[in-house]
């Protein structure tokens, strides 16, 4: 396996790969980003064990994501089963990726768990879906700072298992030696991923004015609300298609 540079630019072509993928298979990928949502949700359900398994599940259930778009860029239909790739690869790579997913809950609840000292809980109740937030609540300064707290180290976490699973997966490297290239990478490719990141925030932000603007020129305040959620959801299915171009200019192909 060896590390590529890539320019700045192409940064902006994963973004369009992304999306030319994902119209290819409009309905599959769409489909499959929805039962892994609810496959989160329902692993989360499970009291007090429910967010670790989750954030467990996550590694696996996200290479699934990009076998999916592999499939999708060779032409064919991405099947459910895609989303399991990870359990039926052997016994080997199957506890490879359930050490990678420990791990990264490990990490997830350590995050998540030093925000809650910053502000007693608020943030982190907010983010994980139990607690609906108040004016107040979003003003204050402990919010704030356990947000940023939240942040600034997420993403250090996201990138040490933003490659990992496929480098776990197809070129058969440990969790921690995975972990290690993923975040190697991103670095090396520091303006890439910066584009990157910089165009889908755009792409969010301009769903979201088009929606609203559409609702406030029909005149139908109600309108926004319909259509906010599928309009994001299409966004997030192309986005996690073009995953697998993040990872396939970064990384020789497996066996070379």
């Amino acid at each position: 396996m060896k590390l590529r540079l890539v320019p700045a630019r192409q940064g902006a072509s994963w973004v369009r790969l992304g999306v030319r993928t994902f119209f290819r298979q409009p309905l599959a990928l769409a489909g499959l980003l929805f039962m892994f949502m609810a496959l989160m949700s329902v692993a989360g359900m499970v009291p007090l064990i429910g967010l670790p398994i989750a954030m467990t599940l996550l590694p696996a259930c996200t290479l699934g994501l990009m076998a999916a778009s592999r499939e999708a860029t060779q032409g064919r239909f991405p099947m459910p089963l895609i989303l399991l790739t990870a359990f039926r690869s052997g016994a080997p790579t199957l506890r490879a990726m359930l050490t990678l997913g420990a791990l990264y809950a490990l990490g997830f609840v350590a995050v998540m768990g030093l925000s809650y000292l910053v502000d007693g809980g608020g943030f982190a109740g907010m983010y994980l879906g139990g607690q609906a937030p108040t004016s107040e609540m979003l003003g204050s300064a402990e919010f704030q700072a356990a947000m940023w707290v939240f942040i600034g180290l997420h993403l250090p976490l996201s990138l040490l298992f933003w490659h990992a699973p496929a480098l776990v997966y197809w070129h058969k490297l440990s969790p921690a030696k995975s972990m290690f290239f993923s975040i190697v990478a991103c670095f090396r490719n520091f303006w890439a991923y910066t584009l990157f990141a910089g165009l889908w925030m755009g792409i969010m932000v301009l769903v979201v004015l088009l929606v609203t603007a559409l609702s406030s020129l029909s005149g139908s305040p109600g309108l926004a609300a319909s259509l906010m959620l599928p309009a994001l959801l299409l966004v997030a299915s192309m986005f996690f298609t073009s995953l697998y171009f993040t990872y396939l200019d970064c990384f020789e192909p497996e066996g070379k």
